[in-house]
């Protein structure tokens, strides 16, 4: 039987020094598209709420079989023109 030995690291600065932050701009990258729910949770909404917006075609999504995605670069390009309209 192998065993897998795995190293730990001491952060730098000691225990009292603040962790690693975790990216908030994209926290599934790797994909090329979001699900209804991950979109839901970015812009704090109601899973509902997000569906309705799918459907109504506020948030920008395509329809795969039975299921909503929301392609990343679409998304961002919408969230971005919103924040653009507010600021006028």
């Amino acid at each position: 039987m192998r065993h897998s030995v795995i190293q730990l690291v001491p952060r730098q600065g000691g225990p009292s020094a603040p962790a690693p932050e975790v990216s908030a701009v994209d926290p599934f990258s790797g994909r090329a598209v979001y699900t209804v729910t991950e979109v839901a949770r970015l812009l704090s909404l109601s899973r509902g709420s997000a569906y309705a917006s799918v459907r109504d075609g506020t948030i920008p999504a395509i329809k795969l079989g039975n299921r909503w995605v929301i392609p990343k670069r679409r998304f961002h390009t919408w969230l971005d023109g919103l924040a653009e309209d507010g600021e006028r």
